[in-house]
């Protein structure tokens, strides 16, 4: 199977001459998962980071009372791991689990550093995608402070509406920090105002 996603990609976080994309994607090893899979389980440190080619996954904690609370979906065209435990090399307190068949392009956490110490590109490349996963994260958490759960789901659903097709709703309403009673809700008041 070709890389042309994942070079693509690449050039999109980072412009730079298809030579050098063409050879960063080189370090990436094609693995498919199944729904149901784990790419990642608590306690386990995150060895390998996955850009996503095709299919849907989700990350979550348990929380103290034993509850599953979503913490990210990932689908297509987006890297998955937890970048804490990867780079820090410590046990993660995530699970990362497919919710549709995917295939992944995977780098492990050796020819990373490879490719971060030997390749300039890739070090402005690395730098870009913890910019963006840092917005990504700021802007989720000042949104369960300053947006209403109705402006969250909103939100959510205009921003990346493929979730609504792949994940289920109570895997949806613990991500919005919400019940499922509370999301069902929202839905159907929504849906009334249109």
């Amino acid at each position: 199977m070709s890389k042309e996603s994942l070079v693509n990609y690449i050039q999109q976080i980072l412009p730079m001459p298809i030579d050098k994309a063409v050879y960063i994607a080189t370090f990436f090893t094609q693995k498919n998962y199944v729904k149901n899979d784990f790419l990642l389980k608590e306690g386990k440190i995150c060895t390998e980071s996955y850009f996503i080619e095709s299919g849907f996954l989700r990350s979550y904690v348990v929380d103290i009372d034993g509850n599953e609370v979503t913490t990210d979906f990932y689908g297509s065209n987006l890297f998955a791991n937890d970048f804490l435990s990867f780079f820090k090399r410590i046990p993660s307190n995530e699970n990362i689990q497919v919710l549709a068949d995917c295939t992944t392009w995977m780098i492990n956490y050796n020819d990373l550093q490879t490719c971060f110490h030997t390749i300039p590109e890739f070090r402005e490349f690395g730098r870009m995608m913890l910019i963006n996963n840092y917005s990504r994260l700021k802007e989720r958490m000042l949104g369960m402070i300053l947006l209403t759960a109705e402006q969250r789901y909103e939100k959510l659903l205009t921003s990346h509406a493929e979730i609504f097709h792949n994940a289920p709703l109570k895997y949806i309403a613990s991500y919005l920090g919400i019940t499922d009673t509370s999301l069902s809700r929202i839905r159907k008041e929504i849906t009334r105002g249109r």
